[in-house]
């Protein structure tokens, strides 16, 4: 393996979006650098298995609140 090639592997402060934090290894920023998280396991659908907690709804249910009604006829 080539020498030097690795970026620096060091301790980090991880923050949640509801303010519980802990502290990993990773390649980002310096030692002791604080990462901040917009998304995470806490609030995201994907890990919750219900809808998102954050304000923004999705493409299609704007599309359709905006031109669901649209072109029909009654």
């Amino acid at each position: 393996m080539k020498k030097d090639i690795h970026p620096n592997y060091h301790t980090i402060k991880v923050v949640m979006t509801d303010g519980s934090s802990y502290e990993t290894r990773s390649t980002y920023g310096e030692a002791g650098a604080t990462l901040n998280l917009d998304i995470d396991p806490i609030s995201h659908p994907a890990w919750t298995g219900g809808p998102a907690k954050i304000g923004e709804r999705g493409r299609v249910s704007k599309f359709n609140q905006k031109f669901g009604s649209f072109g029909l006829k009654k």
